[in-house]
């Protein structure tokens, strides 16, 4: 058989399935951020025990800490994940001639930035303030904008690498590395006191939120 086109649609039980992966995320997504929004006493002490003991361990580890921030202000910064977006992009251009996928993938990233942005706005929730930071940030909390971006920009590019036929050890590769990133990056936010931990979860639930329904519109793209 030959390898499948990357603008082929999906088949309808993967439909079906990226479906239902969009209800229960979108249901998630919007139960957190009403009880962010809300501040729901229960999640507010679990935010704040969680992170008063990682900032403990951040000023009492500080070699650790400055490779958590060379890892979030570089390997995992969203601007570089948008980078990496923007590369895969143009290959797709050059190497398939792959326009529609190529738009589709810039267009992803750039909505959900735009996404990103607008709950920072709506919800407006407060950071961490510590008397001694070991890092600082900017916007609004809720949802983490590095959680979101390296789950979103991950997501796509794994299915990529699924929906084009990508040999088993490059997949299984890809994954590794997307796990560690995604992970990784939110378990930095908190350590650095940037970001509580449902601010961290919000940004995993709307990122995979955005790439099913993004998964969605590819599919039914086509006539």
């Amino acid at each position: 058989m030959g390898t499948p086109s990357v603008d082929s649609p999906p088949h309808p039980p993967r439909h079906r399935r990226a479906l239902g992966w969009s209800g229960v995320l979108a249901a998630c997504s919007v139960l957190l951020l009403a009880l962010v929004a809300a501040e729901w006493r229960p999640l507010m002490g679990l935010d704040g025990d969680i992170s008063r003991t990682t900032h403990r361990w951040a000023v009492g580890e500080p070699g650790l800490t400055q490779a958590c921030r060379i890892l979030t202000d570089w390997v995992w910064d969203p601007w570089t994940m948008r980078l990496l977006c923007a590369a895969v992009a143009v290959w797709l251009l050059v190497r398939h001639a792959a326009l529609r996928t190529a738009v589709w993938l810039a267009a992803v990233c750039a909505l959900g930035g735009l996404l990103q942005q607008g709950v920072k706005a709506a919800v407006d929730r407060p950071r961490p303030v510590w008397p001694d930071p070991v890092d600082s940030a900017h916007y609004a909390a809720f949802p983490s904008g590095h959680a979101m971006t390296a789950t979103i920009v991950c997501g796509l590019l794994l299915w990529l690498l699924h929906h084009y036929g990508a040999g088993r050890v490059l997949f299984r590769t890809a994954l590794a590395v997307a796990v560690i990133s995604v992970t990784g990056v939110g378990l930095t936010r908190v350590w650095l006191g940037v970001h509580w931990p449902s601010d961290v979860v919000g940004g995993w639930l709307l990122g995979a939120l955005t790439v099913t329904l993004a998964v969605l519109a590819h599919g039914r793209g086509r006539p």
